[in-house]
């Protein structure tokens, strides 16, 4: 199941002299201290805003478990996260979210391996551009599958352990296109709207077992889907960077960013939010 499994899972701390960032352990400020050791289950991981958290998290000492369906991908960045993190375990396993029996067998691996799951990011997703009239059946349904389905499945095989075990955070990226609209995406704001109505849901459910559960809805960010889009003039980074107040797109980093915060004790009462990243685009009605 896991690709190329590490060693047994044990406790470690991480040596003070360790550079990250051109900055020894003992310099660089630890903001989140008690991400050390969690758990961390990240979908969509070998690219992207997935792999900016996986990364994020990494620096916090947490331990990572990388999901995604791309095997070379998902080798590539365990590869290189374990190469940067020596002292924290990365294991990946490569699996469909579409597959909801796949993803079953995934985290029982993951309860047999470290026998809980702290957190899960629930990244995994696709955009879909079409125009509706013509948007195939098909199309409809993969969106809706990889986008909402597939980060069910997460969510309930994640919460499973979590409210057995009174704690846990699940964080779903949905999209500022969750909370506002654009045309010839129909089936992309349909789905990542779930998301957000979903993860209100789960919130309430789940809180009095020790569970929470919010949503990242991100603006543009230059990830490389996005860069290719650009560089092949289906998108105008110049317009987008206008119609955004803080006249730029995001980084993957300012959403892992984003994540940090709300898996920490520091959001310790947050739940059932959707938490907008998007330069304020969302906020702008006026021209």
């Amino acid at each position: 199941m896991f690709l190329s499994e590490s060693s047994n899972h044990r406790s470690r701390s991480l040596p003070l002299d360790r550079e990250v960032d051109g900055q020894s352990h003992a310099q660089r400020p630890s903001y989140y201290p008690g991400l050390a050791g969690k758990v961390v289950v990240c979908t969509g991981a070998a690219a992207g805003i997935g792999l900016a958290m996986a990364h994020a998290f990494a620096r916090h000492d947490a331990h990572l478990v990388l999901l995604d369906v791309n095997p070379d991908t998902l080798s590539a960045a365990q590869a290189s996260l374990r190469q940067q993190y020596p002292d924290i375990d990365v294991d990946a396993i490569c699996v469909s979210v579409m597959d909801s029996e796949a993803v079953e067998r995934a985290f029982q691996a993951i309860d047999a391996r470290y026998g809980r799951v702290d957190v899960l990011l629930n990244n995994a997703g696709i955009s879909m551009n079409r125009p509706t009239l013509t948007l195939a059946p098909d199309d409809w349904r993969r969106a809706v599958d990889i986008n909402l389905n597939g980060l069910f499945y997460c969510c309930q095989q994640a919460a499973q352990r979590m409210t057995r075990d009174g704690s846990g955070v699940i964080l779903n990226t949905a999209s500022m296109y969750g909370i506002v609209a654009a045309p010839e995406r129909a089936a992309y704001c349909a789905s990542k709207a779930a998301v957000v109505a979903l993860s209100k849901s789960l919130a309430l459910e789940w809180a009095p077992h020790g569970v929470r559960v919010n949503a990242i809805c991100p603006g543009y960010i230059r990830t490389d889907l996005v860069n290719d889009l650009v560089a092949r003039g289906a998108l105008d980074a110049d317009v987008l960077a206008a119609r955004t107040p803080m006249r730029r797109l995001g980084t993957p980093e300012e959403i892992a960013e984003a994540a940090l915060f709300l898996a920490s004790d520091g959001a310790a009462f947050v739940t059932g939010h959707a938490y907008v990243a998007d330069g304020g685009w969302t906020a702008n009605g006026y021209l």
